[in-house]
């Protein structure tokens, strides 16, 4: 028997997924329970192994409140096929290993806890100004 690989995009997919329930917390279990089947199931969509229908991906976005779009984002080139810097907003520098660092997730899970909607703008845009001014000096000692 021929064990087939998974296709990069179910990968992907399954990543994105593991990736959106880990920041918010959620078990494999609970997000089983939620659609009515077993956490080895989810373990084996977040692995990529089975491939997630249209209707459980659907299912999914609204489990996991995100837009079904979520679990395409970020596809590295070699998935979608596209020539590097031919991405939407050209070459990217951050690397998509980076989402699930515990470091990463643990500044998204206090960005959130950050009840103020006005707080949480102003750290906002001081994080994203901060990452322009890193951008900035990497380029002028370039």
């Amino acid at each position: 028997m021929i064990k087939s690989k998974p296709e990069p995009v179910d990968v992907h997919v399954g990543s994105r997924v593991r990736l959106r329930r880990t920041l918010l917390g959620m078990s494999q279990d609970k997000l089983g329970k939620a659609l009515s089947i077993t956490f080895q199931q989810i373990q084996k969509y977040e692995r990529g192994a089975n491939r997630i229908g249209s209707s459980r991906l659907y299912k999914l976005s609204q489990i996991l409140d995100v837009p079904v779009s979520f679990f395409f984002d970020d596809m590295p080139a070699e998935v979608t096929g596209k020539a590097t810097g031919m991405a939407e907003g050209g070459k990217q520098t951050f690397e998509v290993g980076q989402l699930s660092r515990r470091e990463t997730l643990e500044l998204v899970r206090a960005y959130y806890k950050i009840k103020d909607p006005n707080v949480r703008k102003k750290l906002f845009e001081m994080v994203k100004a901060l990452g322009k001014s890193v951008l900035n000096a990497d380029s002028e000692e370039a």
